[in-house]
This record gives structure tokens, sequence and C-alpha cells, in this order.
């Protein structure tokens, strides 16, 4: 009998919806939830064990034993009858976690998953608009935010309102005037765990007088740091959406927040190429490539503008003749029409991706809005701030 539901319960997989996981997408699932009559990957079910027996209560398919009652509910049951069921509003602008979320050089990002898992079958989200809170426009609460120069994490109040196209934060909550208020149409907002050091991370990154701003920051609640990030997100969709009427859901979706294409250390070497080679953390942002002192500084020590590569951009293996090499390193070249930035990994594997990212970055045709980005962009953060440089020219 135990092998016939075994049997059973492998032929259930061939159904449509079946063959993947529930809940991440992930191929050949091995695991089930028995009450919830879905089929889910070995990520998912640590998080589906998680919620408690009382809502999910998960075997493998192929090391425990199934009665017939069991096979017979997922028979019944399934992927796409779940998803009908517990998926039913899921907003456009909702980031649903995949499991290819990290590869690429990425990160998981496990907070997204496991709140993606709760809003389905712990909370009910998706079966009442009324609990997706995120979408009500504005959000108000505290989180803990990075210091700018002490480095130390401090409890701030921050305020999202979606008609003042606002997202500012408050020293203090008595406070009348808020430290910083960014417009929500420019800022970006990516998950940065290990960067931070905490599951519930959060970069947000806005360009003022021409440079990238770097705020950090986290909640003590997973649900919260989601919801925050989803909020975000809700108010450019629904920017967007008047922007362009007649655009489809899934195109708008790919503009609401955008992950780095890569980050990690290199070495650098300075303009002239006869400069000691200095560790620097490098990101690529879509076409910026930035790079800091230490991955959570404010603002980067550089930025370089990545064009089309008809107009004199390129990567090249090696540094040009009379250019030292790094000892030990695996070195490469970005040549820019302004200038060639002399690099090195640690590793021919690290050396080939980040050819390989900035090639692909390279070889796009300049679109005309990239372009205005580029004539603002200030290549070298000054080491005093724009304005009081301004101030001085003027006086």
């Amino acid at each position: 009998m135990a092998e016939l539901n075994m049997k059973a319960l492998l032929d259930l997989l061939k159904r449509p919806g079946n063959h993947v996981c529930a809940d991440c997408g992930a191929p050949e699932p091995e695991w089930a939830s028995y009450n919830l009559g879905v089929f889910i990957c070995l990520e998912c079910v640590g998080i589906h064990r998680m919620l408690g027996t009382h809502i999910s209560k998960v075997k493998s398919l192929q090391l425990d034993n199934w009665n017939e009652d069991q096979v017979e509910f997922m028979a019944a049951s399934g992927n796409l009858s779940a998803k009908e069921k517990y998926e039913q509003y899921v907003p456009p602008c909702y980031r649903r976690p995949s499991y290819n979320d990290a590869q690429g050089g990425k990160k998981k990002i496990h907070v997204l998953r496991e709140q993606w898992i709760r809003a389905k079958y712990e909370r009910q989200e998706f079966m009442d608009i009324d609990k997706q809170t995120y979408l009500h426009g504005r959000k108000e609460g505290f989180l803990w935010k990075r210091g700018k120069e002490d480095s130390k994490f401090q409890s701030r109040l921050f305020i999202l309102d979606e008609e003042e196209n606002v997202l500012k934060y408050f020293v203090k909550p008595e406070a009348k005037e808020p430290k910083a208020s960014l417009r929500l149409s420019e800022i970006n907002a990516t998950f940065c765990p290990e960067k931070i050091g905490n599951p519930n991370g959060l970069q947000i990154s806005y360009v003022k007088d021409g440079t990238t701003r770097n705020l950090y920051v986290y909640s003590d609640d997973g649900q919260d740091i989601v919801d925050w990030y989803n909020a975000i997100r809700s108010a450019s969709y629904n920017r967007l959406k008047i922007a362009y009427p007649g655009a489809n859901d899934a195109d708008l979706v790919e503009l609401l927040t955008r992950e780095y294409v890569k980050e990690g250390y290199l070495y650098k070497s300075g303009p002239k190429g006869k400069e000691a080679y200095r560790q620097r953390w490098f990101t690529l942002d879509d076409r910026r490539l930035m790079y800091y002192t230490d991955p959570l500084d404010a603002h980067p020590k550089g930025e370089v503008f990545l064009g089309y590569k008809n107009d004199g951009y390129t990567v090249r293996e090696g540094l040009p003749a009379g250019i030292p090499k790094m000892n030990g390193g695996c070195s490469f070249t970005l040549v820019t029409p302004n200038r060639e930035y002399y690099l090195s990994a640690t590793s021919e594997e690290d050396q080939q991706s980040w050819m390989e990212v900035l090639k692909k970055t390279t070889d796009r045709v300049l679109y005309p809005q990239e372009q205005s980005a580029a004539a603002k962009l200030v290549h070298k953060r000054p080491s005093k701030p724009l304005s009081s440089i301004k101030e001085k020219i003027t006086s």
C-alpha cells in the first residue's frame, strides 16, 4: 500500500502546476503540505514548519508514509487549486520570491520568501484586500537607520506619503521638520541582509547633486520591513499607471525597484596606473558602477557611467603595457572615453564574472533618458559638500 501511495503522489507531480514549488517555482518539488494541498521544495518546507502544524503539515513525498486519505486530498487539491484560493488578490506591485533570486551571484533574500509564505497561509493577505496595508498610500513607523558619520544604528521615525510623493525621516518623533525628505519617484530599495548584518536589512538609494546617497535601515520585524518595501513599490506602480495608462502590468513591474547587477570587492589602482592597488567595494546598479571604501558608506568614493560600446566603452582582460599588475591578482581594464580603470580580482572566476556583466552593460544601446542621467553624474565625490563649493565660487 505504501508503494502504491508513493507512486500516486509522484504521478500527481505530472499534473499542471504540480511540477514546481507552489511558493517559489523551484522545479521538481519533493515535499508537500498535506493539509494545504500544495507541493513545495526543500527551501520552502523549512518555512512551512515555522508556521506550525495548525497551519501547515508537511511530509516528504518519498521518505514519509502517506495514508490513502492524505493522497486523495492532494489529488483533489494541488498547486493550481491552492493558487486560486490563497493568491486571489496578489497586487501586481507585490514582490513575489523566486527560487532563482539567488542566481547570477545574487544573495538569497530569506525574509522575502518567509513573509510571502506567511502572507499566503498564515495571514491570508491575498484573500482579503483590506489586509494589504502597504497599498494604502501612507505608512508610518520606526526603523533602525545607520548614521552617516558615526556608523551606529539609531531608531528613526519614517513616514511614507504617496500623495505627497515623499519618504521622510525624523531624528526625534516630536521634531517639526524631517532630517531628510526623499522623493518617492527617485528612490530605489533593495534588500541587503548580509551587507548590514541583519536578516531584515534594506538599502534605500537616491541621487542627490549628481551622486548616489544610500540609507541603510532594518526593522526588528520581518513583516514590517517587507511591508515598507512593498509600500515603496506600490507608490511607484501607481505613479507609472498614471504616466503610462496603456502599459501592461508585467512591463511596469520591471520598473518598480531593481536589484544590483553585481556587488563585491575588487582592487583598483589610480588614474596613472602607478598608484598602489586599494581594495574597494564595487556595486553595479544598471549603468552606474560605484566604488566604496566600505560597503556601508553613505556615498560612493567614485561613480562611472557605463555607456554604449560604440561610444568608447569597453572591457579588456589584462592591463595596458607599462601598467604594473597586482601580485596574485587577475587584472582587467575598464575603458571609458575619459579614463581607463585598472582593476584586479582575487580569482579568475570573479574576474570573468565582472567582465561579463560589464560587457553586457556596454553592449546595450544607450537611450536618451540614460544620456540625460549620465550628464548629471558626478564621477568623483568632492571632499566637501557640493553646496559649500558652489558658495565659495559665487562668493
